[in-house]
């Protein structure tokens, strides 16, 4: 967290896919590629999934920068080959935006810290989760629909400078800071949330 600490606030991009996916040494190359050239800070966790391909059992691999990557970006990221703190990284002032594969884990997580979020959607529900995030409540771009399909370093760089730097990036941010706000006094003491699930724990206790 101490890198952090030294960003702009809300000038960082964290990336993370989850535990279920790894990306082929292309992907993995195109997104160092398109992260460097965006000129926007970013944290990269780039960790082996549980399994290379969800739908191969027999499939492991592992997840290898291009080489002198590290080199390359210097202090514009950092990237983390294991596990890392998400919630404490999505809810530091200096994130402004997480590019993600739409877990519903990490959907609710970043609507309740408020962070944009790029959709990268990978298998399972995650499509559905996108649809949600980026056109019902406005609060992230997406930059595919599915998986099986290359995407290249301009795309990249184009979705990332789209959230983090353009007007139409900052209507979503806006939004994203509304959310969040309202799902974190929802939970407060005399919340919205926080009544119904008092009232469910009276009401299983009684």
């Amino acid at each position: 967290m101490a890198w952090l600490d030294q960003q702009e606030p809300r000038s960082v991009i964290y990336i993370s896919f989850g535990t279920t996916t790894t990306m082929k040494d292309e992907q993995i190359k195109e997104i160092a590629i398109g992260l460097a050239r965006s000129d926007q800070k970013f944290i990269w966790v780039l960790r082996d999934a549980d399994k290379g391909d969800v739908f191969d059992v027999n499939e492991i691999r592992k997840s290898n920068l291009p080489e002198g990557y590290n080199n390359l970006i210097g202090d514009q990221g950092l990237v983390i080959k294991d596990w890392a703190p998400q919630l404490e990284i999505l809810g530091h002032w200096a994130t402004g935006g997480f590019m993600t594969h739409c877990g519903w884990n990490s959907c609710i997580e970043s609507i309740t810290t408020g962070v944009p979020v790029i959709a990268w959607p990978m298998h399972s529900d995650q499509p559905r989760n996108t649809v949600l995030m980026t056109r019902v409540l406005c609060v992230g771009v997406g930059l595919k629909e599915w998986q099986q399909e290359l995407i290249m370093a301009g795309a990249i760089e184009e979705v990332v400078r789209k959230l983090m730097v353009s007007e139409e990036g900052a209507k979503v941010r806006r939004n994203a800071e509304r959310l969040g706000n309202v799902v974190r006094q929802s939970l407060e003491e005399g919340g919205e949330s926080r009544k119904e699930f008092e009232a469910f724990v009276a009401h299983i206790t009684r």
